[in-house]
């Protein structure tokens, strides 16, 4: 399912509340430096030259948006950017943020600005002073073994490891959400499981390097471009928490 707006919602987010979409990526097809196969979106495709909304558009789309929603009166808790791909692509990226900032502050001072990132782009400078900006900064790390990161996330850069990623998450110093989504299933004939006891070590192990403030653990929730994979039982997922919880992290578990 791709997004077809700018601006789209509000929808109801099992993780955020009522939020109102933002996409910065090309609205016919996927942009992302990931190809997961979990991907509601599909997988990406070749395109040339991709067409972005620029910065202004995006600004007078969500002006007239948070204008109308006042107007209606109503509510949003978050503005949240995710969308047909990695919304950090964007080469305007942070002035967007600067502007989704003050349009949040004049309509709606209460909702916060949230980022959904595969973490890829975070060697950028300008990526990470935008996502400092914002209020959630809910980044990806869906296996702390590089073999079954690739599996899952097929990264469009074949050169990307797990400890690639864990350097440039360190950058927060802890201040960001990590996201994880657990599945199991088999694609191309690789099977893909990363909720066995050594992919969960090795993910413990991460997030007490990482320390993340809060920690989202969720499942495939909406059809997926691989069709031989497996929604992962709450009660597993539970079971996975469980020690993470016991350490005091947050956890919310989305299953």
């Amino acid at each position: 399912m791709l997004f077809p707006n700018i601006v789209y919602g509000p929808i109801h987010s099992r993780r955020l509340g009522m939020s109102l979409g933002m996409e910065l990526m090309p609205i016919e097809h996927k942009l992302c430096t990931f190809d997961c196969v979990y991907c509601e979106c599909g997988f990406n495709q070749p395109v040339s030259h991709p067409v972005l909304p620029t910065r202004e558009e995006v600004k007078q789309a969500l002006h007239s948006k948070l204008q109308a929603l006042q107007e209606e009166g109503t509510p949003i808790d978050v503005i949240t950017f995710s969308g047909n791909g990695e919304p950090t692509l964007h080469p305007d990226f942070l002035g967007i943020i600067r502007d989704t900032c003050a349009l949040r502050d004049k309509y709606f001072p209460t909702a916060k600005v949230s980022v959904l990132s595969n973490s890829t782009q975070l060697a950028r400078p300008d990526v990470v002073e935008a996502l400092r900006l914002c209020d959630n900064r809910i980044l990806k790390l869906d296996s702390a073994i590089d073999s079954t990161m690739r599996a899952i996330d097929q990264p469009v850069n074949k050169e990307l490891t797990v400890s690639k990623i864990m350097a440039m998450l360190q950058q927060f110093e802890g201040d960001f959400t990590l996201q994880t989504c657990f599945l199991r299933g088999e694609h191309n004939g690789v099977h893909i499981d990363n909720t066995t006891p050594e992919e969960v070590q090795a993910w413990y192990e991460a997030v007490d390097a990482l320390h993340p403030k809060q920690i989202m653990m969720y499942v495939i929730d909406r059809a997926t471009p691989v069709k031989t994979l497996e929604k992962v039982a709450r009660e597993d997922m539970e079971r996975i928490a469980a020690p993470l919880q016991a350490k005091g992290y947050e956890v919310i578990v989305s299953a």
